[in-house]
């Protein structure tokens, strides 16, 4: 079962079961999908999809951040629910040894020595970690190895 599918079957799942947060965040997500659709007159790729669920991701862990800062306990732990919806549909993520492994090899690869070939080593990254990893432990990660 392709992931579109699995998205599509897993709004039936949250409706039958009445799961209001899992239900929103798919319904967003499904919306996000068919503009990007409409927006490239094609369907999208597996990539695309997780590339899609990964931007709807950090929105919520902004939303929560700024929840949290303003004392809404109540909305932050609701975009705290939606973030483990969505989450359930990206590949399993990177632990920290993997990334850095991957880092290494990457900065390897690319000859990089200084914090000027952060994008050279970036570039040959993303594909590899897309919906993996977050962008903003990558790059952290990928600066710290790059000024040592």
């Amino acid at each position: 079962m392709d992931l579109q599918q699995r998205i599509e079957l897993a709004l039936k799942e949250a409706l039958r079961e009445k799961n209001e947060d899992r239900r929103d965040a798919v319904r967003a997500l499904l919306t996000s999908m068919k503009n990007k659709e409409k927006e490239l007159r094609r369907s999208l790729d597996e990539g695309e999809i997780q590339q899609l669920i990964v931007s709807q991701v950090k929105q919520r862990r902004d939303s929560a951040e700024q929840y949290s800062k303003a004392g809404r306990d109540d909305l932050k732990v609701k975009e705290e629910r939606e973030i483990l919806a969505l989450e359930a549909f990206l590949p399993q993520q990177l632990t920290l040894s993997q990334l850095d492994k991957l880092i290494q090899e990457a900065i390897q690869d690319t000859g990089a020595t200084t914090l000027k070939d952060m994008g050279k080593v970036m570039k040959q990254l993303m594909p590899k970690v897309t919906g993996r990893a977050d962008g903003r432990t990558l790059n952290e990660r990928v600066r710290a190895k790059l000024e040592s």
